[in-house]
């Protein structure tokens, strides 16, 4: 496979090599092989084939020598652009979206996980559709007047598509409130709840097994998670909370893949707060961070609590810990357990910082629980009632469910 890099002369080229190598890993995590990699930054893109025909000409060379049966464009490409390239160069041409989909299509396990890709797949296929079928069948008996056989054909396989694409989303809804029933729960119990996010293959899964004593499949490749895994995790002040591990992050994600993967990025959204786990030995670290960053942006959560997570400190030079910035910050070694219980406190000041000022009532027969409410939290102040004692305390979501009875609502004492 030869892989192509192209973008316009006013970007960075530095992050168009990155880019390229990184869609070199996809290509390997996919199961191909790079046989030959080439770049053109252009003025602007040409519609009809996204490249220059000299850059076309130099491609069809590579292809000639090194055999290469598919040319892998790290760019969007149309339909009708990947239609001219294919007829020019003899071979298939992909773009890199198209190796993303087909990656989550392999990991995909779980019905729900299949559907998703199934829907990323379907909205990935449409708009390319015009021109796969404009140099076949669509001009076939076409003239005035008439409509040809092809283009019947077209309209019959978009109709299809569309008819599939409702069913599954249909479908999907019902996870999306399944799920939403769950968080409702969690909600009402006052269960503190965190989520995993970051790029992939950072380490989100190792560290979930870490925090979580769990045994969650991991494997040291690009989207190893598809579906979200939801562990309990116990955080000492606060009790019990939940982490939530979700699919990875990647420069470009498509569009696409982000709509059909709504009901699980959803339980990203609406955790309390987001562990942004950060791949410390990466060389693209820096960059990786940034992208995650924008995604954060783009679907909300900017508003969020973040705790950074910065991993594989085991593989990093002890130096680059001294230039982090962010704050706050833990850094752990997943594989190794290190700096777990760091995290785990660190958890538990995010947790607390969630705590709400609540406004209990004791009845003359209950106040001695209040000395035991002081023993686990924070007292502000008491006033004495007609009939008991009413108190003002600090509470975390768990002590607010466990103290639920005691809770004033809107009564008069």
């Amino acid at each position: 496979m030869i892989v192509v890099g192209v973008g316009l002369k006013t970007d960075s080229f530095p992050e168009i090599k990155e880019s390229l190598a990184e869609l070199e890993d996809l290509v390997s995590a996919w199961g191909g092989e790079v046989v030959g990699n080439v770049v053109q930054l252009v003025q602007a893109y040409n519609a009809a084939t996204l490249l220059g025909s000299g850059k076309v000409t130099e491609i069809r060379e590579m292809i000639q020598e090194s055999a290469a049966q598919v040319v892998i464009v790290d760019h969007a490409v149309s339909g009708v652009q990947a239609r001219n390239l294919q007829e020019d160069l003899k071979v298939q041409v992909m773009d890199r979206n198209q190796v993303i989909v087909d990656i989550f299509a392999q990991r995909a396990k779980t019905h729900e996980g299949k559907l998703q890709v199934e829907l990323a797949q379907m909205l990935d296929q449409l708009p390319r559709m015009t021109g796969a079928w404009l140099g076949s069948l669509s001009r076939q008996g076409g003239g005035i007047g008439t409509r040809g056989p092809g283009e019947t054909a077209l309209e019959s396989d978009r109709r299809r598509i569309r008819e599939r694409v409702k069913s599954i989303r249909k479908q999907l809804e019902g996870v999306r409130k399944h799920r939403q029933q769950h968080r409702a729960l969690r909600k009402k119990l006052k269960i503190p709840t965190f989520a995993l996010i970051g790029y992939t293959n950072s380490g989100k899964s190792t560290l979930l097994n870490q925090l979580t004593n769990s045994q969650v499949e991991v494997k040291d490749q690009v989207f190893a998670t598809l579906d979200p895994t939801t562990r309990k995790v116990y955080l000492p002040e606060v009790g019990d909370a939940v982490v939530t591990d979700t699919v990875g992050f990647i420069r470009k994600l498509p569009a696409h893949l982000i709509e059909a993967f709504r009901a699980t990025l959803e339980e990203s959204g609406e955790a309390d707060v987001l562990l942004h786990v950060i791949d410390l030995s990466s060389p693209h670290m820096e960059q990786q961070i940034k992208i995650v960053d924008e995604l954060i942006v783009e679907f909300g959560w900017e508003k969020k609590p973040v705790i950074y997570v910065y991993n594989k400190i085991d593989q990093a030079p002890i130096e680059r810990q001294f230039a982090i910035k962010a704050f706050p910050r833990v850094f752990v070694s997943a594989l190794k357990g290190e700096g777990i219980e760091k995290l785990r406190k660190q958890m538990t000041v995010a947790a607390q910082a969630l705590n709400e000022q609540v406004e209990l009532y004791f009845p003359k027969e209950e106040e001695h629980r209040i000395y035991e409410l002081g023993r686990e939290s924070q007292i502000v102040k008491t006033e004495p009632a007609s009939t008991g004692t009413i108190c003002y305390a600090t509470l975390t979501p768990a002590q607010v469910s466990r103290w639920s009875e005691f809770l004033v609502q809107n009564k008069k004492y």
